[in-house]
């Protein structure tokens, strides 16, 4: 079965920098759009950050110039870079595979901006 397994979240301090990593399991992962996306408590869950198959990139206005989206088709792994982080970016982060109609999740890793 699909499989997204993401790592690297934690607690950060404001101005700092992590790397989430999403590992695939199960899908012809080089054929996938692979895209991240966060949820805060009491707030909608929130596009970040999209990589297709042919390594085009789109970023959220909110996130542009902090974070950076890659892949790594030999790896099944898809990577957040995410720098200069604000207390607003405390949040689940989510990683998501995407083919046509055929979406798939992963379980998330949180993320905690704190001094």
């Amino acid at each position: 079965q699909v499989q997204l397994v993401e790592s690297g979240g934690g607690l950060v301090q404001p101005g700092g920098s992590l790397r989430l990593s999403c590992a695939a399991s199960g899908i012809i992962f080089s054929i996938y759009t692979m895209a991240w996306y966060r949820q805060a408590p009491g707030k909608q869950r929130e596009f970040l950050a999209d990589i297709s198959s042919g390594n085009s990139v789109d970023y959220a206005n909110s996130v542009k110039g902090r974070f950076t989206i890659s892949r790594d088709n030999a790896k099944n792994t898809v990577y957040l870079q995410m720098s200069s982080l604000k207390s607003e970016d405390t949040a689940h982060y989510y990683c998501i595979a995407i083919f046509a109609s055929e979406v798939h999740w992963g379980q998330g890793t949180q993320v905690t901006v704190s001094s």
